[in-house]
């Protein structure tokens, strides 16, 4: 019965780990997420954009906005662009 009971404990002890850790994975994955849909949308502006002599230049500050706010952020820098 001992054994049983500390059984038990370790279960939820790994659990509790598990359930802790992966906090940050799905952070992470969401991150990456944004990042890719950005990049993509980006490129496929500077694309389109050649069309009507539109361009967002790629440095590192629009990467880092494109890439941390996803889609909203190449909004931004379209809008940005568009008014300054």
């Amino acid at each position: 019965m001992e054994y049983a009971l500390y059984f038990l404990v370790a279960i939820f002890a790994l659990f509790l780990v598990v359930k802790i850790f992966s906090w940050p994975l799905k952070i992470f994955f969401k991150l990456v997420i944004n990042a890719v849909f950005g990049a993509i949308l980006l490129v496929l502006v500077n694309l389109v954009g050649n069309y009507f002599n539109f361009f967002i230049g790629i440095n590192a500050i629009t990467a880092l906005i494109a890439g941390f706010f996803g889609i909203p952020g190449v909004i931004f820098l379209i809008i940005f662009k568009l008014f300054l």
